[in-house]
């Protein structure tokens, strides 16, 4: 099987990389795998490159590079095919939509696999007949603006598959009724440590991810003040930069100050990789309003530690089971949270086994066994389409009035959706008189 992803920037950091590279890698074992990385600002990955797996980008960045494609004309020119309502929308441009298309429009693949909202519209409106279109969401559909859901729901009735990373948000997906579409919850996946798990005998809480406010640092420092207060032999650290105005990490190092924790809580910054940090600890902790799965809560458990955790939409609920191998505590309640830690700092056999559990638990989520699941997803839907699926009467009618939906024409955008809602079984087509 070919199989090639297409990712925004394989270059920088983040779960999106991190799990694309984890799945690809674990594919290639057995498939001829690619990842077409649209943007490359840098020479090598900061990630690393995953073994065995092609690795090529559309639009170079690099200024010292031959090819930098930073002064094209087309570049300063907004994208017309990337959605706007994508929060990447400003780095896309008519010159990313022209290297897209053209990747697309001469792909010589089984599957191609979006990562993205924006790239998996590009995949619906530009794969040719071929090919099976997969989209992943790695985020969670209502935790998009209404402008891109409108957009998601016109376009992927071309895609063949949607895959979401929590059962929740697979609901979500086929509540918008894309007929034909297969959806299936298909979480990410975490690879075993290279270091031996962590042994609960550490007097440290650990947290990790991008200073920024979802992520709810501030509940974490106030509740900790609790902790420090109670055991002030124990500590804890904090891993991840934040944006470029560094404004959520100055508000953090303020409220340390206040409460007086200089020397309890510690802003780490950037760690890579973050698994030596881990095993350092004996708790990990997330205080998030919302994590559309949670790969930290799923890396501290690989690593032996329990994870005390808000009950976020969408991910944490559907990784750890509450009083087994970590603890569910309300969003934004800093008692519940200094109480959950408590309780694990208190209790030295409590809190080891519970990190047992945790440790055997996150075994499900193995790159192995999660890329057995998008193998047979990939398997059955190539099986399907060589039987002669149903829906190529569907998208030879849509690929028909692709290029007047690109011009805009309302007119025949209008007609196109009504032959897609036709096609689908929605609307029924009028008599004729």
């Amino acid at each position: 099987m070919r199989i090639s992803f297409l990712l925004h920037n394989a270059y920088g950091i983040g779960g999106t990389i991190r799990t694309t590279f984890n799945l690809a890698q674990n594919l290639a074992e057995r498939h001829e795998v690619e990842i077409v990385s649209v943007f490359r600002h840098r020479e090598d990955p900061l990630m690393g490159s995953p073994a065995g797996v092609t690795l090529r980008h559309l639009v170079d960045l690099r200024k010292k590079s031959r090819d930098y494609d930073g002064e094209h004309p087309d570049y300063r020119r907004p994208a017309r095919v990337f959605p706007r309502g994508d929060g990447r929308h400003k780095q896309y441009s008519v010159l990313t939509d022209t290297r897209i298309s053209g990747y697309l429009r001469s792909l010589q693949a089984d599957v191609v696999v979006g990562t993205r909202p924006g790239l998996n519209v590009h995949i619906a409106r530009e794969t040719p007949r071929g090919p099976i279109r997969v989209a992943q969401e790695h985020l969670s559909l209502d935790g998009h603006g209404y402008r891109l859901r409108r957009e998601i729901g016109y376009r992927y009735p071309l895609l063949d598959a949607v895959t979401t990373v929590t059962e929740s948000d697979a609901r979500a997906y086929r509540d918008l009724r894309l007929r034909g579409v297969r959806i299936e919850a298909v979480p990410n996946s975490v690879p075993a440590p290279v270091v031996p798990p962590a042994d609960s005998t550490a007097k440290c809480v650990v947290a990790a991810g991008r200073l920024t406010r979802v992520k709810r640092y501030d509940i974490l420092v106030e509740a900790f003040a609790k902790v420090a207060a109670a055991h002030p032999d124990w500590k804890l650290r904090i891993y991840g930069s934040g944006d470029a105005t560094g404004n959520e990490r100055d508000a953090l190092t303020a409220q340390i100050a206040r409460l007086r924790l200089t020397e309890h809580v510690f802003l780490m910054g950037n760690a890579n990789p973050l698994e030596k940090e881990w095993v350092k600890g004996s708790i990990a902790a997330v205080t998030s309003t919302r994590e559309s799965f949670g790969m930290t809560i799923v890396e501290a458990m690989r690593c032996g530690l329990p994870v005390v955790s808000t009950d976020c939409p969408y991910g944490p609920r559907e990784i750890i089971s509450d009083g087994v191998d970590g603890r569910l505590v309300p969003v934004g309640d800093v008692d519940a949270v200094a109480g959950a830690l408590l309780e694990l700092i208190v209790d030295d056999e409590l809190r080891r086994r519970t990190g047992a559990a945790a440790l055997a638990a996150s075994e499900r989520f193995d790159p192995a066994r999660i890329a057995a699941r998008h193998e047979e997803l990939f398997t059955a839907l190539i099986a399907q389409a060589r039987e002669g699926g149903s829906r190529s009467a569907l998208r030879d009618a849509l690929h028909r009035g692709r290029g007047a939906v690109y011009s805009g024409g309302y007119t025949t955008r209008h007609a196109l959706g009504a032959m897609a809602r036709r096609a689908k079984g929605i609307v029924k087509p009028a008599k004729a008189r």
